[in-house]
């Protein structure tokens, strides 16, 4: 009987959990200016970091978690285009210090949300260069016959 209230309450807490992390995302449904602009810089120092060979605080390492949340919890609301500088940079971060899953999700949610971009192409260089096929998606009829204007 224990396990059964223990496991009622601990889907519970599950539950409340991601529910709490979608209502903050609907509350923050943009992201201002000046934090994307803070992202980007705080990214900027970090590859600086990695660049001259210094070592990543745990703080740092902090700071770049916080900072894929944020973005991850934003596109949950919208995909700006904003957004699509800050996965490439974010990626190139991973990518450097060797995160090869989190390099790849970055590049990856590029070519997914913001193919039109000219970031497109650099993250699917990336992603090649990290090993992954990356095909065209499938084009359907329906799809095709829209391009075409019928």
């Amino acid at each position: 009987m224990k396990k059964i209230i223990l496991s009622i309450l601990a889907g519970f807490l599950l539950l409340s959990a991601i529910s709490l992390d979608v209502s903050a995302a609907k509350k923050s449904s943009k992201l201002s200016k000046e934090a994307i602009t803070e992202m980007s810089e705080t990214i900027d120092k970090l590859t600086q970091k990695i660049y001259g060979r210094a070592l990543l605080s745990p703080q740092d390492n902090e700071s770049l978690i916080g900072i894929k949340i944020k973005l991850d919890n934003q596109m949950l609301v919208s995909s700006s285009t904003e957004l699509a500088p800050l996965y490439y940079k974010a990626g190139n971060v991973y990518k450097l210090r060797d995160m090869k899953p989190e390099a790849i999700e970055c590049y990856q949610t590029i070519l997914e949300n913001f193919s039109d971009t000219a970031l497109a192409p650099k993250a699917r260089a990336a992603l090649e260069e990290l090993g992954v096929t990356v095909t065209a998606p499938a084009v359907t009829e329906e799809t095709a016959s829209e391009e075409e204007g019928i």
